[in-house]
């Protein structure tokens, strides 16, 4: 790779057909050793979306990959809040996949909104509720400026996380 970086011709932040940069889909990938060797090259932009919005941040949080979200959060250039086209969140993505100490990582982050609503208008608390999350809720619920969610609430109880409308209604994952 840095043989590769170290050409003159190469745009380490060309886009592809679907509008994805080398950066985006490192991050998406899991590849957090090229995350870093990229993101150390000023020409590249840390907060650039694909043809969803999605940014490489949004894309390392909904994946799970701790150690890429704490590399992208520590960029001042990267916005923790970004929404895609369908108003998700980095937040919304993780809060709903159940990646909690990802979740910590950004309510660290004042500019983060806890109440953010996704198209469908449903926050972070709702998709972790939904899906059984119960570490995320109580997360989510002990953010000081955490608004109660009456649908997230209903969506908490036993029964109905478990039923066949619960945890595994998984359309929020086609968008």
């Amino acid at each position: 790779m840095n043989l590769l970086l170290g050409r003159e011709e190469v745009n380490p932040d060309s886009r592809d057909d679907c509008d994805r940069t080398p950066l985006i889909c490192a991050a998406r990938g899991g590849h957090e050793g090229i995350v870093k060797l990229l993101l150390d090259r000023k020409e590249v932009n840390p907060d650039s979306s694909n043809y969803d919005g999605q940014t490489p941040l949004w894309l390392a949080a909904e994946g799970g990959y701790q150690g890429i979200v704490k590399l992208l959060l520590d960029r001042k250039e990267v916005n923790p809040d970004s929404r895609d086209n369908y108003d998700q969140t980095p937040l919304i993505r993780v809060a709903g996949g159940g990646h909690e100490g990802i979740v910590k990582l950004m309510l660290d982050r004042e500019e983060v909104h806890p109440n953010a609503r996704d198209n469908h208008g449903q926050t972070p608390l709702t998709h972790a509720a939904k899906r059984g999350h119960d570490g995320i809720v109580k997360l989510l619920e002990g953010r000081p400026d955490a608004e109660p969610d009456t649908e997230a609430n209903y969506l908490s109880i036993p029964s109905f996380s478990t039923s066949p409308y619960g945890s595994s209604d998984d359309d929020w994952l086609d968008h």
